[in-house]
């Protein structure tokens, strides 16, 4: 994937397609990238991801996490593919088989419609689930153990990385290596509501703790000043360290 100006995608969580497309004009040269889900989609489909994605001009995180058997999560992958997203998404409990179809799929759309080819990410376990959410569907292990579990799965299944809570992502981050991507959603600056997020940080503390990438929503998208919030935002966050070596001899 190309290397994006910040982390930062801003989730644009709406089904109304003007609202959409205007907050993506107004952010696109702020943010890293946009982020569209099942709510938007839903309601306006493949030609609604294109305008809004046109209108920011921004990297696309098409967020549908997708969950099915194989042969429908890779026809699946292959169609979104062609929408020129940077980062899909499907879901780790399906399976070994069903992450390494749709990491091929991704592969092959990509060769064969001439785009970029997107990561493929996997979701652990929903950042608005917590031990008892979890104990509920009879997963009877601790939220950390059970994300650790299935990141380790989607690793071994071709994953470029996976989707967590920023409260794993230190422990995701020893465990996979530097090279495993992770997306990390309930992130809230600081004095933002947590509104149905469970397992949220900041995001400087997000970074700190080993996320790639950010998803922010609401704080910046109900804001007054979507561009000034998000711009904020950015400000804080850490900079990355330089390259070791790349100093310039004074002498």
């Amino acid at each position: 994937m190309t290397p994006l100006r910040n982390p930062v995608f801003c989730a644009l969580d709406t089904t109304d397609l003007n609202k959409a497309t205007r907050m993506a004009a107004r952010i696109g040269d702020t943010v890293g990238g946009i982020k569209l889900g099942l709510e938007f989609f839903t309601a306006q489909g493949r030609k609604g991801v294109e305008q809004v994605r046109k209108a920011g001009d921004a990297p696309l995180f098409l967020d549908l996490k997708f969950h099915d058997i194989p042969n429908t999560v890779a026809g699946a992958i292959r169609a979104a593919t062609q929408l020129k997203p940077a980062i899909v998404n499907v879901h780790a409990a399906g399976g070994r088989v069903m992450m390494e179809a749709a990491a091929r799929a991704a592969t092959e759309a990509a060769e064969e419609f001439l785009v970029p080819r997107p990561l493929v990410l996997a979701v652990t376990v929903l950042t608005s689930m917590d031990d008892e959410d979890l104990a509920g569907t009879g997963v009877d292990r601790p939220v950390p153990d059970q994300v650790r579990a299935l990141a380790e799965l989607a690793q071994n299944s071709g994953m470029d990385g996976v989707v967590c809570s920023p409260h794993e992502a230190s422990v995701l981050r020893a465990d996979r290596g530097s090279a495993f991507k992770l997306l990390c959603p309930g992130v809230r600056p600081h004095g933002s509501a947590p509104d149905d997020q469970k397992r949220i940080m900041t995001p400087a503390e997000a970074l700190e703790a080993g996320a790639d990438y950010l998803v922010i929503g609401r704080p910046i998208t109900a804001h007054q000043d979507p561009e000034g919030a998000a711009q904020s935002i950015i400000a804080d966050l850490p900079k990355p360290a330089a390259p070791a070596g790349n100093t310039e001899d004074e002498t």
